[in-house]
């Protein structure tokens, strides 16, 4: 038989597969020696056969049962007892932290006749009574799915009858009667008084929750698998809410906002375990712990100093204390901000802990991309309405919404105001460019999962006196409704009234030149690990260009050359009616008037970007696009036309272009006449181009210049296409004096192109990968159709995990990259290979390039910095992170 439950004493942090992140990091604080309450896991395995046949599976609750007795010997009490009752704590526990996703219930075991001998117990009557009240409620919602606010109704009302102090022993026992009533009156049946029903309906709820609403959302944002399951976490409950000499919190070895130094976190004297994470109270910082018990935060200190060091990262840790006596409930690798992530991997090698190449692995591209976003210019903001803790960094501006689906279903930037957030404020979480809330510290739900998600946070904001029902808040004298503009400052807790203007960020401005490394800790690690990737990435960066302008940007940026410079943005604007006039030229007379006019615009035009990028490659793409999309809508033009002839007028130019429109019209010009056609089709448009392109490159010689052009010929899917251009490029490179050779290559952007790579390759110096055009003929869908159709529907169903536009493909696109790389090279063996789609700036397909074998990506000039440290991450992972690199 299978093995389902194992004691905390059985496992360790390697066995998070197994165990949970929680479970296995439990195990670990236990084999340290640590005060952990001792308990067991029920594996990720029971999990998944659970959900697999609707049932737990065969000898599952028999283990479980026998791992409750070796608990009931160690601390000498029983699981229902009447007298002395050991009471459990249930919490889920997934393989990656999901927080606040999925489910907890304390106090099991309580009922009719244990809550009596919990009393004696503890020797305080009300603890007792609040305990059972807060079992039946967390039971109810969690098991059986009763709403929290039929339970909350009855509290406040009873809490709106009593003083300060809050209800009594008595009056808490009357409570827990009422909550009865609303259990049995909700679910159809009595509240279990049996504690062994309790733990089993307990465990299968918390299975359940894997599958909740709430949690499959988290998984699909954070790319999580939905197989894995989650194991369920059984321990000893210990008591934090036994007078002023015990209380919860959760602390952090560093602070996850800035990385600053130091231990951080928040504490409730006289609280429960979910009343900190929750953030239904205001909590006081940890230093407020040293002065009520100096033994308990020494003791915390030390164990928080182990554990950082044992783990060699951030960690986070929830902890009890039960009149005087510390416990550990939890630990695992925090999460931060992308500005803590890396000032504190950048201190973790200062104090050698971990070597550069680890602490590349620990940051992400797209944390460095969010680092590069405007900040709050806070010399030009108005009197903040209040100020707060800045629980997750950033500068947000958005309307009041003051619910979860207002959020959601939002058309402009919002900003979710609430008294504190709950798991099932998610969707709205994702949707709203901030969150503020008047409860709650840096520890709180919101907190927590806005670090994660990178979303701009502020918790606390205890000014604020929020009415959901009215739909306003109000501070003060100032009302602020739901729809009026607010901008928060995660950094600083800070609320502003209106829209409060913003400016480049430090990273920003120190990745365009304009801040020296040293300018503070965050630019100092910034420059540190980007300049380590830079060291260790394989795979060159490009940008795409199309003016002299975004060239210099990207070189700035630290562009090695330029993957895609498209010629037809040369060719917009004023420059529109010379197109107009090629294409409507109706003898080779005209033609070459149209192209000979064209020329010098499109040479001066290269011949910046070739200086801008002296002494480095410029891929020059010839025009791609159909010609129609250089001349007025069909629609517009029919309706121009209509009108002047409906007037007795002559449409004059306009019935020229519509002859021509409707000459050109195509059912989908994504797959007609554009790229390497156009070009075969229309005589001398190919020529004069090249023409600019050599003309430019030997004027740059002349000046001195080191001018490295090389021009790509688009949708090629046909060797004898490329050998036809390629034919005519040199043979108008050999009609301009001083003009050096130029590499010739392709853009595979289609199937065929990619299936017949080796054939290409003989008439190829180079390929490029069009990924936008070779994902939408591999899927057989327009981007532009699809994107507004059916991909919102595949995303929330799960057959796409992320659109293939936003990451590649690996499966299907990323088998015919790899054949053509394959195939390309057998052929010629020093075939430069890069990628100039939009892909190249998205880090998770940047690192399947750096498999590939990809010599270079190409992306805006604003993701250089993002691509290049995803390069550095890529040849990081692929020859696996050391501690020993410095």
């Amino acid at each position: 038989m299978s093995t389902y439950v194992y004691d905390f004493i059985e496992g360790d942090r390697s066995r998070a597969d197994l165990l949970g992140g929680k479970g296995a990091n439990l195990a670990e604080m236990t084999r340290l020696g640590l005060p952990v309450p001792p308990g067991f896991t029920v594996s990720t395995e029971a999990c998944r056969a659970y959900l697999a046949d609707g049932r737990p599976p065969a000898g599952l609750f028999d283990e479980v049962n026998g791992h409750l007795r070796e608990i009931e010997i160690r601390l000498g009490r029983r699981f229902g007892d009447p007298h002395d009752p050991l009471l459990l704590a249930v919490r889920s526990g997934g393989r990656y932290s999901m927080p606040g996703m999925m489910e907890t219930i304390l106090d099991i075991g309580l009922n009719d006749a244990t809550v009596a001998g919990l009393a004696a117990q503890s020797g305080d009557e009300r603890f007792a009574w609040d305990s059972y009240r807060r079992l039946i409620q967390m039971f109810g919602r969690t098991v059986y799915g009763v709403p929290a606010d039929e339970f909350e109704r009855e509290l406040a009302a009873l809490r709106a009858t009593t003083g300060p102090a809050g209800p009594d022993a008595e009056q808490l026992r009357g409570l827990v009667g009422t909550y009865k009533k609303v259990f049995a009156a909700q679910v159809g049946h009595d509240f279990p008084q049996a504690p062994h029903e309790q733990l089993y309906l307990a465990i299968r709820a918390v299975f359940e929750s894997w599958n909740a609403e709430r949690a499959v959302l988290y998984r699909r944002r954070e790319h999580i698998p939905d197989d894995l399951g989650t194991a369920v976490n059984v321990m000893a409950m210990v008591f934090g809410n036994l007078g002023p000499d015990s209380g919860t919190g959760v602390a952090f070895t560093r602070d996850p906002a800035t990385g600053a130094p130091g231990v951080y976190g928040d504490y409730l004297p006289d609280a429960q375990g979910e009343d900190v994470v929750a953030g239904i109270r205001n909590t006081v910082g940890l230093a407020e712990l040293e002065r009520i018990d100096p033994a308990s935060f020494r003791q915390l200190t030390e164990i928080m100093a182990t554990l950082e060091r044992h783990y060699r990262d951030l960690c986070d840790v929830e902890f009890t204390i039960e009149r005087g006596k510390l416990w550990m409930l939890q630990t695992r690798v925090g999460k931060r901000t992308p500005a803590a992530a890396f000032v504190i991997a950048a201190q973790l090698v200062d104090e050698g802990l971990i070597g550069l190449d680890e602490a590349l692995h620990r940051v992400t591209a797209g944390q460095l991309a969010q680092l590069m976003f405007p900040a709050f210019d806070l010399a030009a903001a108005p009197e903040p309405l209040a100020t707060a803790v800045g629980a997750s960094p950033g500068a947000a501006v958005g309307r009041v919404v003051f619910d979860s689906a207002a959020a959601a279903a939002a058309t402009e930037p919002v900003i979710l105001v609430r008294r504190e957030t709950n798991p099932d404020d998610l969707p709205g979480m994702i949707a709203a460019r901030g969150v503020l809330t008047s409860r709650g510290g840096k520890t709180s739900h919101a907190a927590v999962v806005a670090r994660g998600m990178g979303r701009t946070c502020v918790c606390g904001a205890e000014a604020l006196r929020i009415d959901p029902e009215r739909g306003e808040f109000t501070v003060g004298d100032r009302v602020v409704r739901a729809g009026e503009l607010i901008s928060i400052d995660g950094t600083t807790g800070r609320v502003f009234p209106g829209e409060v203007p913003v400016q480049p960020s430090p990273v920003a401005r120190y990745l365009a030149g304009e801040l020296k490394p040293e300018a503070d800790r965050l630019v100092a690690a910034v420059h540190r690990l980007l300049s380590h990737a830079d060291a260790v990435r394989r795979l060159g960066v490009r940008a795409n260009a199309d003016t002299p302008a975004d060239a210099e940007r990207a070189r700035r940026f630290g562009a090695s050359g330029i993957g895609l410079c498209r010629t037809e943005h040369m060719f917009l604007g004023d420059r529109r009616e010379l197109v107009e006039r090629l294409i409507l030229a109706d003898d080779p007379d005209r033609l070459a008037e149209a192209l000979a006019a064209l020329l010098p615009l499109q040479r001066a035009d290269i011949e910046g970007i070739l200086a801008a990028m002296d002494g480095l490659p410029v891929t020059i793409r010839l025009i791609d696009p159909p010609l129609h999309e250089f001349l007025p809508p069909l629609a517009e033009l029919t309706a121009r036309v209509a009108r002047a002839e409906a007037l007795g007028e002559d449409p004059g130019r306009d019935g020229l272009l519509l002859t021509a429109v409707r000459r050109m019209h195509e059912a989908n010009p994504m797959l007609g006449l554009r790229g390497v056609r156009l070009g075969l089709v229309v005589p001398g448009l190919f020529g004069m181009q090249v023409r600019a392109i050599a003309e430019a490159t030997a004027q740059r010689v002349a000046a001195g210049g080191d001018p490295r052009p090389e021009i790509m010929v688009p949708l090629v899917a046909d060797v004898r296409e490329l050998a036809a251009v390629r034919a005519e490029v040199e043979a108008v490179l050999a009609t301009v004096p001083g003009a050096p050779p130029i590499p010739v290559g392709t853009m595979v952007e289609t199937p065929r192109a990619a299936l017949t790579a080796g054939d290409i390759a003989a008439e190829a110096h180079f390929f490029s990968f069009g990924t936008n055009d070779l994902t939408q003929t591999t899927w057989a869908f327009s981007r532009d159709d699809v994107e507004g159709s059916f991909f919102s529907g595949y995303l929330e169903r799960g057959i796409f995990a992320v659109s293939p536009f936003e990451t590649i493909d690996a499966t299907g696109v990323g088998r015919l990259i790899r054949l053509a790389v394959a195939e390309g090279r057998a052929t010629r063996p020093e075939l430069t290979v890069g990628v100039c789609g939009e892909h190249g700036g998205d880090p998770d397909s940047v690192a399947f390039f750096a498999d590939a074998g990809l010599d270079y990506v190409s992306c805006s000039p604003y993701r250089v910095p993002v691509a290049r440290l995803a390069a550095g991450r890529a040849a990081v992972r692929l020859t696996g992170p050391g501690s020993d690199s410095r």
